[in-house]
């Protein structure tokens, strides 16, 4: 497998970084990643621990005008990281909206969009040997489900590839098969939901779906859907 993925021993932030080399000009397809991070975050700012032996990457989209919405790319990155992990663990993982993967209902990574003029920036972490303790939500790590912690340039390899394949898909064929992925490897219908919108409202529902342009569906109890276009989701 040639090595297409930069690496670094430390940095601030990977999306940092590629960020500034969106600005001067880098070419779609670039990959940083770091063995370790001094300031990862994750959505809203929140920090993001980066013990060795995890992944933290991130790479750059350029956009065109051709292209599907830009914020369907949070669910390109999700199906391509999903099929990443199955590559290492039986049975992969389950999605939930938009982009978080999960292992018996406890969080395994993170990704973090970011648009910087015409790039996404698409960061990447991963929980591959380690996961944090005492959190509000449950995580967990490969390692902690049997198998041994993919090496994480091995691991990033690997989601390269599978990023490549999926945002091909994305610009040749729409979000349709997109979505259909995403659907096929998230919970299932009937799911009960909390959605924690920005202004600090939550929306309680049950998960019926994503509508064509990849928000998130949810049956409220009067019987009526709610398209969710932003907001932190939690199983109930």
């Amino acid at each position: 497998m040639s090595e297409r993925v930069r690496t670094v021993t430390e940095t601030g932030s990977t999306n940092a970084d590629l960020a500034d080399l969106a600005r001067a000009g880098a070419p779609e397809g670039v990959w940083l990643r770091a063995e370790r991070q001094t300031a990862g975050k994750g959505r809203q700012g929140r920090a993001w621990e980066s013990p060795p032996g995890n992944l933290f990457a991130s790479t750059l989209i350029r956009l065109r005008p051709t292209d599907p919405s830009p914020a369907t790319l949070a669910l390109v990155a999700a199906v391509a990281l999903e099929d990443a992990v199955r590559v290492f663990l039986s049975g992969g993982a389950m999605l939930k909206w938009p982009n978080d993967l999960l292992i018996d209902g406890a969080k395994l990574s993170g990704i973090l969009l970011e648009r910087v003029g015409d790039a996404v920036i698409i960061g990447f972490g991963v929980n591959l040997a380690h996961h944090p303790e005492g959190l509000e939500r449950a995580v967990t790590s490969l390692s902690a489900h049997g198998i041994a912690a993919p090496d994480p340039q091995v691991f990033a390899e690997t989601l390269a590839e599978s990023l490549d394949r999926w945002v091909a898909r994305w610009r040749g064929e729409g979000l349709a098969p997109v979505r259909e992925r995403w659907l096929a490897r998230a919970h299932p219908a009937g799911t009960a939901l909390t959605a924690r919108l920005a202004d600090g409202d939550a929306i309680e529902g049950l998960f019926d779906g994503l509508d064509r342009e990849g928000a998130l569906i949810l049956r409220l109890a009067d019987g009526t859907s709610h398209a969710i276009h932003a907001a932190d989701v939690f199983l109930i």
